[in-house]
């Protein structure tokens, strides 16, 4: 018998922490629907920017959110479900640096994060899912039957951000990369709209030294003992 789709589980925490890497492999195993809640802001970003949107207008935010469309499709190659802005899938061109450069700033917005939230918790009625980013589970899930809260070194975050990058674009450096990190960190935990922060009951996961099979194997044993509590 498979497990009970019966928790909504949040994984919050500072940037390159891993979230995403973490909560696709916990949905997969638990056969739960990952939504990738950083990717909705960033295909945001990515659509501001093609429209030379000023987002610092709040009536030219509201309008242009109404011309965006949102979906996560299921890609059979990759065996994930990717994002789609209007139609067109966008998983890849929203992991450029000029999206990270912008996109918390973007999603600082009041209008942004009512906009996704809304979509977010629509997608989380039927519970069954992992869903990560700054503000899940403070935000948009507060009563989610298993919070995680992941951090790591900082030093460790901007390695293992510079080498994701570093693949895509050879001439970025380790400082542009520092830089861009450290100011997501203060943009994203100073914001007046729903700030990063650790949900009080949300349980911490320090990854700085944990392997990737190391981390999953904790956090499927909390979401485990969660799932059998509601038995």
């Amino acid at each position: 018998m498979g497990i009970k789709k019966e928790i909504i589980i949040t994984i919050d925490g500072w940037s390159s922490c891993g979230k995403s890497t973490l909560a696709k492999q916990l949905a997969a195993e638990l056969d739960y629907v990952y939504i990738d809640s950083g990717a909705m802001y960033r295909a945001i970003t990515l659509y501001f920017l093609r429209h030379h949107v000023d987002w610092t207008n709040v009536k030219e935010v509201h309008e242009s959110l109404k011309q965006i469309v949102l979906e996560f499709i299921h890609n059979p190659k990759s065996k994930q479900a990717e994002i789609h802005l209007n139609g067109e899938n966008v998983e890849w061109l929203i992991r450029d640096l000029i999206i990270a450069e912008n996109v918390s700033e973007v999603a600082a917005i009041k209008e942004v994060r009512e906009f996704a939230v809304a979509q977010q918790q629509k997608m989380g009625s039927k519970k069954g899912i992992v869903m990560d980013g700054r503000d899940i589970g403070t935000t948009v899930f507060p009563h989610a039957e298993l919070k995680i809260f992941m951090t790591a070194d900082k030093e460790i975050r901007v390695q293992r951000r510079y080498k994701e990058l570093s693949e895509k674009n050879p001439n970025i450096t380790m400082e542009e990369v520092r830089e861009n990190l450290e100011s997501r960190d203060y943009i994203d935990s100073h914001r007046e709209v729903s700030p990063l922060r650790k949900a009080n009951d949300a349980i911490e996961l320090d990854n700085s030294h944990l392997t990737e099979k190391e981390q999953l194997g904790i956090a499927l044993r909390w979401a485990k003992e969660k799932i059998e509590s509601k038995k």
